[in-house]
């Protein structure tokens, strides 16, 4: 008796996609949870299918086809992710903070190691990493489902546009068309002019560390010094973000206050410096986990602060439940 398709693919040569698949889905949905659950519904349908699947093409293949319709039924069923910037104005740091909007409302930041695969060209490795920019990941949103298959297909993973056409089962005239439309709206919101995502340089890791130092000191002078005049502080699930040095300094002296005698742990997260933030819980010495911050840096200065306040990131991290 031959062995039928499902004996020859063992469930352990599904896993060895798993992380791919998932910075794939991560990108196509903005949501690192959501992500996770895509790839876990693509290996439960795959396995399920296995006896049906002809090896008319590649494991890998029919696994991206399988995540990509996945994917497409979670998008037509809600609305798009987004960040703070991209709902309106800055507001002042001292305006009241409106209720917090829901966890599906903001775009999600993901762990390198969960969307990043390891080794390979190093070429293909800045792409990927370029393409995790939470930037990046935001912009995609704004493209309806199929185009942001196609451009993640085509300009990330680096399919043909005749494999694309059969993954999607369309012609390749049309993944040509979708993907200029979806090159057109990427230019029309400016990621495709930002630098590319290098490895930290010296001078950027000891910016980073004298935050980090600045900011369990909570030295404001000092972390306003590290700023560009420009930059952005941003906190869901809360709408309001701020903008420019002396905004977040009045922040800090204010309603940011609470992040006194906080401390940072590091972790890698969307090709970006990145910290666990525990905030203290009353004497004891004890810190209960408050945010997962993000910095973008250009130069020799901070331009942005992600503060993500869902403690669900933690674990996600590795982050220990206190410290």
């Amino acid at each position: 008796m031959g062995d039928t398709t499902a004996q020859r693919h063992r469930p352990e040569e599904l896993e060895h996609y798993r992380v791919e698949l998932t910075g794939y889905c991560y990108r196509m949905l903005g949501s690192v949870f959501e992500a996770e659950d895509a790839v876990q519904d693509t290996f439960v349908r795959a396995w399920r299918g296995l006896d049906r699947f002809e090896g008319r093409s590649s494991l890998r293949s029919w696994l991206y086809h399988i995540a990509t319709n996945v994917c497409f039924d979670l998008l037509n069923s809600r609305k798009r992710r987004a960040r703070p910037v991209d709902l309106g104005p800055a507001t002042t740091a001292d305006a009241p903070i409106d209720p917090p909007l829901a966890e599906t409302a903001w775009i999600e930041p993901a762990p390198d190691a969960g969307v990043l695969p390891s080794g390979g060209d190093p070429a293909e490795q800045a792409v990927y990493r370029d393409t995790i920019r939470l930037a990046f990941v935001a912009a995609l949103q704004h493209l309806p489902p199929k185009q942001r298959a196609v451009l993640i297909l085509r300009e990330v993973l680096r399919w043909r546009a005749g494999e694309v056409a059969d993954l999607l089962d369309t012609s390749a005239a049309s993944v040509n068309s979708a993907l200029q439309r979806a090159r057109t709206t990427l230019d029309e919101r400016g990621v495709t002019d930002s630098d590319p995502v290098e490895p930290l340089d010296s001078a950027q890791r000891s910016l980073v560390a004298r935050y980090v130092d600045a900011f369990e000191r909570f030295d404001i002078d000092g972390l306003v010094s590290l700023l560009h005049e420009d930059a952005t502080q941003t906190m869901p699930p809360y709408a309001m973000w701020l903008r420019g040095r002396e905004e977040l300094r009045t922040w800090w002296h204010g309603q940011g206050s609470g992040c006194r005698g906080s401390r940072l742990v590091p972790v890698e997260a969307n090709a970006a410096p990145a910290f666990g933030q525990y905030r203290p819980s009353g004497p004891g010495g004890r810190h209960e986990p408050w945010a997962l911050q993000i910095l973008r840096l250009s130069g020799d200065r901070v331009v942005g602060i992600d503060c993500f306040l869902d403690t669900r990131l933690f674990a996600l991290f590795g982050l220990p439940p206190h410290l």
